[in-house]
């Protein structure tokens, strides 16, 4: 029997997208040879993923998990190549479960949380739920992207919009621990998930704005004033009250609430933090949108149906 070393069960992952165990098992079938690994993966339907894995996935889900006592968060992107497929139960399952595992296990990264066994099956890695998942599925399954907060002294919340299509996670500390329950104290971490989804603010606050991206906007607003004719003396008092219009914008504390425009997130904050008589803060929060910056793959159906046409 010839010596499986963990290099060639690696080496033939990579070639073919099987999971971990099938590839060993195939490289055993093969007595080390792997030409005929690969062959004998194919013939049982298990390479199948290696097929799909040059397709774009920019389709999928944004999923989230919450544990109980709102002090794990987690939300994740997982991209397939169909709306369709995005929709099932066993995808919206799958995304669930690696969800899941984030909160448990919390990986650093994509590449780490590949290589870990999953915490609901150890005999398999995520990688192999991954390939698992192509093939039961039929389409290239990916986890592109995904965020974990912890917290000691205030609450996570995960809000997911229009079917996973948005997701939005957040923590806000409070030094109250008596208050970290109270209804009025969950209701305003939850509405600010909304405001996230909706308003779609960049950071919490003013000063995380990178100072690159404020100068940047100041030399756009400066020649759009100059470009309306505005005289040289005043341009720079425009630009700066146009600076506070685009903090509005993109911080979230500035922003209007949307359900009450007559107040900003921060006199929100405020009033939430002396009715509960506690100091609360806003730490930081991520907004996922599915698929934001892939290119997605644009058929022509006319020429796929001719192209199938012509194979027969």
């Amino acid at each position: 029997m010839a010596d499986i070393t963990s290099q060639m069960v690696k080496e033939l992952r990579e070639m073919t997208q099987a999971g971990m165990m099938d590839c060993k098992k195939a490289l055993v079938e093969a007595e080390g040879n792997m030409e005929k690994a690969v062959e004998w993966l194919r013939e049982k339907g298990l390479a199948a993923a290696a097929k799909k894995a040059g397709r774009i996935a920019a389709e999928g889900l944004v999923a989230s998990y919450v544990n109980e006592d709102a002090t794990v968060g987690v939300i994740v992107e997982v991209n397939c190549e169909t709306d369709f497929v995005a929709k099932t139960d066993n995808f919206v399952a799958f995304c669930k479960d690696v969800a899941g595992h984030i909160a448990k296990a919390a990986p650093a990264d994509v590449d780490a949380l590949m290589a870990q066994q999953f915490v609901n099956d150890e005999s398999k890695t995520i990688q192999d739920l991954v390939s698992d998942a192509t093939v039961a599925i039929g389409e290239k399954i990916s986890i592109r992207r995904f965020v974990r907060y912890e917290t000691q002294s205030g609450a996570v919340e995960s809000y997911i919009h229009l079917g996973g299509k948005i997701g939005v996670l957040i923590e806000v500390s409070n030094d109250n621990a008596a208050t970290r329950g109270v209804e009025t104290f969950k209701t305003y971490y939850h509405d600010l998930a909304l405001q996230i989804a909706a308003a779609k603010p960049t950071v919490v606050r003013k000063e995380e704005v990178p100072t690159a991206e404020l100068d940047k906007e100041r030399e756009i607003l400066r020649a759009q004033a100059l470009n309306e004719g505005k005289p040289e003396k005043i341009v720079d008092r425009m630009v700066e009250g146009r600076i506070d219009k685009y903090y509005k914008e993109v911080c979230l504390l500035e922003q209007s609430f949307v359900k009450d425009p007559d107040k900003t997130i921060s006199q929100l904050t405020a009033e939430v933090a002396k009715e509960i008589g506690a100091k609360i803060d806003v730490k930081r929060f991520a907004r996922y949108e599915r698929g934001e910056g892939i290119e997605k793959r644009q058929d022509n159906f006319a020429e796929e149906i001719a192209a199938q046409t012509a194979r027969k």
